[in-house]
């Protein structure tokens, strides 16, 4: 019988991949249970389930099976004694050793200045670094879901791996176009770095929740129809602006 979290990567590869490699997927499964055996997460959870959360993101991304199995390996190299690139070649082959290399390289820079000019220069060098973009969107997934876990570090922990977030991931995920990623990135940053202006948003947002939701649904149908009336085929679609947007807006009106 499958074990069941290797079912759900399985299922999420299989609604979008024609013909992965499950095997393949299955080997680092079980070797990364392996490598990891022991440790576990500031959360008290295995350290495995890291890695399974971040290769089911990557799987949402719908990225090819290489970087499925990379984002299962990807902390391996960095935590696992015996673990190096030279091993996951013979285990893996290259492809899927230069995406975890590439991961580790990246996770051991560390930003510390909140220059925006600075940043800037970070980002394109992590970009650079990275050279594969697979890289760069392995680590991506990885952040995400350390932010998803982030209260369970020391508070000056939280708050600097919030700001490296702010200013250098959530942007970068934007460049590449994954809105919905971004969006999460900034909200959990604004969760950890101003929580009772977080917690206010929220409230705000949940008691007109239907009310909002109505209205985009309405705006939809009012423009679908103007654009049929015009005879042009579109899309139409909305969505509501995300906490960190609003509180963004209602800092630069003060």
């Amino acid at each position: 019988m499958t074990d069941p979290q290797l079912a759900r990567i399985l299922k999420a590869v299989n609604e979008y991949h024609p013909s992965p490699d499950l095997a393949l997927i299955e080997k680092a499964y079980h070797f990364v249970h392996n490598s990891h055996e022991g440790q576990v997460r500031a959360s008290g959870e295995a350290y495995v389930v890291h890695l399974i959360e971040v290769a089911l993101l990557v799987a949402q991304l719908r990225l090819d099976v290489p970087s499925v199995v990379a984002a299962l390996l990807h902390d391996t190299i960095e935590d696992c004694e015996g673990v190096t690139v030279e091993l996951l070649e013979r285990e893996f082959g290259a492809d899927i050793a230069h995406i975890v290399e590439g991961v580790t390289k990246l996770t051991r820079v560390r930003f510390e200045s909140r220059e925006e000019k600075q940043a800037e220069g970070f980002r394109k060098m992590l970009l650079a670094m990275a050279k594969d973009v697979r890289v760069v969107l392995v680590k991506l997934c990885d952040r995400l879901h350390n932010m998803r876990t982030l209260g369970h570090l020391p508070e000056e922990k939280q708050r600097r791996v919030a700001l490296e977030t702010k200013e250098i991931y959530a942007p970068l995920a934007h460049r590449l176009g994954i809105h919905w990623l971004k969006s999460e990135l900034e909200d959990l940053c604004l969760l950890a770095l101003r929580p009772e202006q977080y917690q206010a948003i929220r409230d705000s947002l949940a008691r007109t929740q239907i009310e909002r939701e109505q209205y985009i649904q309405n705006t939809i149908e009012l423009l679908k129809n103007h654009l049929e009336e015009s005879g042009i085929s579109a899309s139409v679609s909305g969505r509501s602006k995300h906490f960190y947007s609003i509180w963004h807006k209602m800092e630069a009106r003060n």
